[in-house]
């Protein structure tokens, strides 16, 4: 796989998701088995409450991981539109904590198994080294493109 400079890559150009429902900041790697993104918990996220992101947020930061994979493989790899995915399934997610206002949070996906066009992962959401989410999920893609 070509080296790629990941900080030049604007992550709305590889969601269908758009703000205020992007919960991530930032590509940091990819490549075909695992990826990872940064994002920082801001007070205005329309999941955050009393200084707290939710686990809707976590779930959908896991989910939104996988389409960073996918867009950025569409985009820069195949040389394809962005597909469109959704969350087939979440098995066995574990919140912790839920992460505060100005934390910045890394989550990490690894590929398992992909097979007619679903994906399962394993993720993780880790800040300060502390992990604070983790689960299954099985993401499934259609043949639509993002307009």
């Amino acid at each position: 796989m070509t080296d790629y400079n990941f900080n030049n890559i604007d992550v709305h150009e590889l969601l269908p998701q758009q703000d205020p429902f992007v919960m991530i900041d930032r590509l940091v790697h990819c490549d075909t088995t695992s990826t990872t993104t940064r994002f920082t918990v801001r007070e205005d996220n329309i999941f955050a409450e009393q200084g707290l992101l939710n686990g809707c947020a976590l779930a959908e930061n896991m989910a939104q991981t996988c389409a960073a994979r996918l867009g950025f493989t569409n985009k820069y790899l195949l040389n394809r539109p962005i597909q469109l995915g959704f969350i087939g399934a979440i098995h066995g997610m574990v919140v912790n904590r839920c992460p505060r206002v100005g934390e910045i949070l890394t989550t990490t996906i690894k590929v398992k198994e992909e097979i007619m066009g679903l994906t399962l992962v394993e993720a993780t959401i880790t800040t300060g080294g502390e992990t604070i989410a983790s689960g299954e999920m099985k993401i499934a893609v259609t043949d639509s493109e993002m307009k």
